[in-house]
């Protein structure tokens, strides 16, 4: 007979009732959801404390998520992110997918999902979303599907590799531990792999095709805002152009950038080219085609200043308006480079002045009038000098240059984090942290920029799952859960026996903890599997499926988190995406389990 639950279990049960509805409503911001459930798990556990515990104990598991690992290492594997970005570290592995992107997006999507999943068969899936989300940053920006789009399927691609295989995951290390002591025979690291590649092959196209659908645009910038500056590039010695015309190189640059004025005829060394394009468009153009913006000793003051300061250099935006001396003046014959040692990259002429007549001297530089968006590159004080003299106005959205000379550094900071958490060597944890360390003190990133790295979003989201988790747990819900379920699995076939413990731990996973699911879940399994006359093994494996499908909402899975700043995400889109999917693999999982073991 089964007891009522205690009235700590009934509280917690619905207190992540509350949460739940409190998130998916979104009438309020997570934020404040997190907070108020931290703050009702404190005050509720200080007046009814939980048996054998004191008052002060109850404050200790409702703040304890603030100073939890699992948040640590959250934090850091942002701030190492931070440094791959800002060091400009993952832009060739961000270019070799670009490629792919410009031949097809679906394709491009596709070889993303794979490379995921497959490298979350033997590697923690932690790591590998923590490697991949700042590259698909860098490709939202350079015109490739959004990052709400693509992070996701990528996230969901992940967990299920890391299903594959028993070190795919610590939960599945876990789930294996507890079966061996519960007499089970140790399960091979590639004993289900089979069952999950096939489950692969259902939920994939799943990822691929319809999840990106389901996901709006969550940029905030439209492409039509997007300014184009025009500027003349100049043309080096080692640069692609020489000797070559511009129809033969236009294919390697991007989309977005224009030649204007040019005649027939080779390309001569040291010419300038008037061209046009995004700021993003000419970075790569520069790049590809070896040449500059603006001249060389100008850059190279502005790069030595900067390694002498330690400072930053930042590209701003600045509008001229009507008492700057420069209207009607031209770059060359502005003095801005003599007078505050910055560059003008380019200048974007506004469409209300489209229709007006422009001025160009007799070199052919245009004369800069009121209203013009100059792009000018530099320290922050030379750039704050220049707006406050010549009566300019600096846009909001200026961006620092990436460090690039700390580019290698950075990757090897990473690397080094990533492969002593991917084989064992450290906790993930331990790897990530001294990984986010050393970003410091080599440089990488600085303290004063971490808060730029760190989702204030994230961090109570988190500090908030692990007090629920804790309090679903300690206050025995979970084991109340799986008593009651175990009660009602006499009369189903065995592939419905399957398909309810893998939904039960699911459940558990997705609002408690994987841990917490592993732990309640596996003995349980056993208990079932002897009431019910069924070897364990599949009833164990499906507590482990069950421990990964952590799709349905943020709190799930330390990933899930990590993703939700950059995707600009909401409790929705989990709810809406990761549902479904969830409910196609319970499906076709335990259809499998029965099939493979012949129940």
């Amino acid at each position: 007979m089964l007891e009522l639950p205690s009235y700590h279990a009934i509280a917690a049960m619905v207190i992540t009732i509350l949460m739940f509805v409190g998130f998916v409503r979104g009438r309020m911001s997570i934020e404040i959801v997190s907070l108020l459930t931290i703050a009702v798990i404190a005050v509720g556990l200080y007046f009814f404390p939980l048996e054998g515990t004191r008052p002060i104990d109850g404050l200790a598991l409702a703040f304890g998520g603030f100073g939890h690992y699992a948040l640590i290492t959250i934090c850091a594997l942002m701030v190492m992110g931070r440094g791959l970005v800002v060091t400009g570290a993952l832009e060739p592995a961000a270019r070799i997918l670009e490629s792919v992107f410009r031949m097809n997006l679906q394709i491009g999507l596709l070889v993303s999902l794979l490379i995921a999943f497959f490298l979350s068969m033997f590697v923690n899936n932690t790591p590998v979303l923590v490697l991949m989300i700042p590259i698909f940053a860098a490709l939202a920006q350079r015109g490739a599907m959004p990052t709400s789009k693509t992070l996701m399927p990528l996230n969901s691609a992940s967990l299920l590799g890391g299903l594959a295989t028993t070190i795919g995951t610590s939960t599945n290390i876990l789930v294996v531990s507890i079966a061996v002591d519960l007499g089970m025979r140790e399960i091979g690291v590639f004993d289900f792999t089979p069952i999950v590649l096939v489950a692969g092959l259902i939920a994939l196209p799943y990822m691929w095709l319809v999840m990106p659908r389901m996901l709006a645009d969550n940029r905030t910038d439209t492409q039509e805002n997007v300014r184009r500056f025009h500027t003349r590039l100049r043309i080096a010695e080692q640069s692609d152009l020489v000797g070559k015309e511009v129809g033969e190189i236009t294919d390697k640059l991007p989309k977005t950038i224009e030649f204007h004025g040019y005649g027939a005829g080779p390309i001569q060394a040291q010419q300038r080219l008037h061209i046009s394009g995004t700021h993003e468009g000419l970075e790569d153009a520069v790049r590809v085609l070896k040449g500059e913006l603006a001249p060389n000793w100008v850059l190279d003051r502005i790069k030595r200043n900067a390694a002498a300061q330690d400072a930053d250099i930042m590209v701003v935006e600045m509008t001229v308006t009507a008492d700057s001396r420069l209207i009607t003046r031209t770059l060359p014959s502005s003095g801005i480079a003599d007078l505050y040692g910055v560059a003008v990259l380019g200048i974007h002429r506004p469409e209300r002045l489209l229709g007006e007549r422009d001025q160009y001297s007799e070199g052919g530089d245009l004369r800069i009038t009121e209203g013009d968006v100059l792009l000018v590159m530099g320290l922050n004080e030379d750039l704050q000098a220049f707006a406050r003299a010549d009566s300019l106005l600096m846009l909001e959205g200026g961006r620092e240059l990436p460090r690039r000379s700390k580019a290698v550094l950075a990757a090897a900071i990473m690397g080094v984090a990533v492969f002593t958490a991917s084989i064992g060597i450290f906790p993930i944890a331990i790897s990530a942290l001294a990984g986010a360390i050393l970003m410091f003190v080599t440089g990488c990133v600085k303290f004063d920029r971490v808060g730029r790295a760190l989702s204030g979003q994230v961090i109570v989201l988190v500090a908030a799952s692990i007090a629920i988790g804790r309090v679903i747990d300690e206050s025995g819900a979970a084991a109340w859960l799986g008593e009651a379920l175990s009660l009602g699995l006499g009369y189903l076939p065995p592939a419905l026996v399957l398909a309810a413990i893998m939904a039960f731990v699911t459940v558990l996973t997705n609002f408690a903890s994987n841990a917490t699911a592993a732990t309640v879940g596996t003995p349980i399994a056993f208990s079932i599997a002897a009431q019910l006359g069924l070897p364990p093994e599949p009833l164990v494996l499906a507590v482990l499926f069950g421990c990964n499908l952590c799709y349905a909402t943020p709190i799930a899975y330390q990933t899930n988190m990590l993703i939700m700043a950059e995707g600009n995400y909401d409790f929705a889109d989990y709810v809406r995406t990761g549902v479904p999917l969830v409910l196609l693999m319970v499906a076709t999982l335990s259809v499998l389990l029965a099939l493979w073991y012949g129940l």
